[in-house]
């Protein structure tokens, strides 16, 4: 006798979402126990603070004694950083269940407030893997962010967005170390753009949220020529298409004069009813901020020119970038006045 197979995926299913379940309480018992270890840790050596080396005697005390029973991970490195878990998240409610207690050690690394909520949002709302909450703070995601938003506001308030518009989605610079283009000589823009489709769903995880993929050299024609856009994407967050144009070398004013040209085309041809404006983006190896002060860039909210990177800069690296972008923004502020 035959079983149909509509039976068994309907059984598998119902066993995967209980196995799912399970692991979801389990990892929120977890997390909530590490919380009250830690204020537990933390209030019992509230009560010996005039003794100096109270501290250091009751964590590793308690260290010998809870591996002793329960095994290996109670380290007094581990007892720290519940410590340091329960300080930084004092209040249990707050704690999103949707973060594992690996996900919450990853985030205690980051010392910017905004930042570390902002991080907590996201994992929660994109479902972000440990991996990726990793790479995208190692990355400095959150600060890349911020370079993009208005110029004073990146400046004077580091907040987190309350309301998306085109500079809380796009970021600069971009870092594309997992398309395998290491050297800066050895590709062509073909290469790039084969290798961003090989690489799509890492690229829509660097590209941000809400982004969805459309096309690649996507066709449009006007009465007497055709044109091909390098990528096209929407974005359902701010209900937009997004233009792409990948440049292999520095950022020049006719690669501006272009984009802006796709940019009005695709408005006047291919936007539909309730679509917000199209947004132009030129990915480029170099980005001269003479270029950028002094063209269209400047004044249009639709347009934006990101660096992409594509080698995993260092930290240090990412930061120097950031700040060489702030003083830009400052200078121009100053002129502005």
């Amino acid at each position: 006798m035959l079983i149909e197979k509509s039976f068994i995926t309907e059984i598998k299913s119902l066993l995967k979402t209980a196995r799912h379940k399970v692991y979801n309480a389990i990892n929120s018992a977890m997390v909530e126990a590490y919380w009250h270890i830690g204020k537990r840790i933390f209030e019992e050596e509230q009560k010996g603070q005039e003794r100096a080396d109270y501290g250091s005697f009751l964590l590793k005390e308690l260290s010998k004694q809870l591996i002793e029973e329960f095994g290996k991970g109670f380290e007094e490195r581990e007892l720290r950083r519940m410590r340091q878990f329960y300080q930084a998240f004092p209040i249990r409610d707050a704690l999103r269940p949707e973060l594992t207690w690996t996900h919450y050690r990853i985030i205690l690394r980051v010392e910017n407030l905004s930042a570390r909520q902002y991080y907590i949002a996201e994992t929660a709302e994109q479902s972000w893997s440990t991996r990726q909450l990793e790479r995208n703070i190692n990355t400095l995601y959150y600060e890349r962010l911020l370079s993009t938003q208005n110029k004073k506001e990146a400046l004077l308030d580091q907040q987190k967005m309350e309301k998306a518009v085109p500079p809380d989605i796009i970021k600069n610079p971009y870092v594309l170390e997992f398309l395998g283009l290491e050297k800066p000589t050895g590709y062509s823009e073909s290469n790039l753009e084969t290798a961003i489709i090989s690489n799509l769903q890492a690229f829509l995880l660097e590209m941000g949220k809400g982004f969805s993929f459309v096309g690649r050299q996507y066709r449009i024609k006007t009465d007497t020529k055709v044109f091909y856009i390098d990528l096209v994407f929407y974005n359902y967050i701010l209900k937009c298409f997004v233009l792409i144009d990948l440049k292999i070398h520095e950022l020049t004013h006719q690669d501006i004069g272009q984009m802006d040209m796709y940019v009005r085309m695709f408005e006047d041809i291919k936007k539909t009813e309730g679509d917000n404006p199209t947004i132009g983006i030129i990915l480029c190896a170099e980005k001269d901020q003479t270029i950028v002060k002094y063209s269209m860039l400047e004044e249009n909210k639709q347009l934006f020119a990101s660096k992409y990177k594509l080698i995993l800069p260092t930290e240090e690296e990412l930061r120097a970038e950031l700040e060489r972008e702030k003083q830009f923004i400052r200078e121009h502020i100053e002129h502005g006045r």
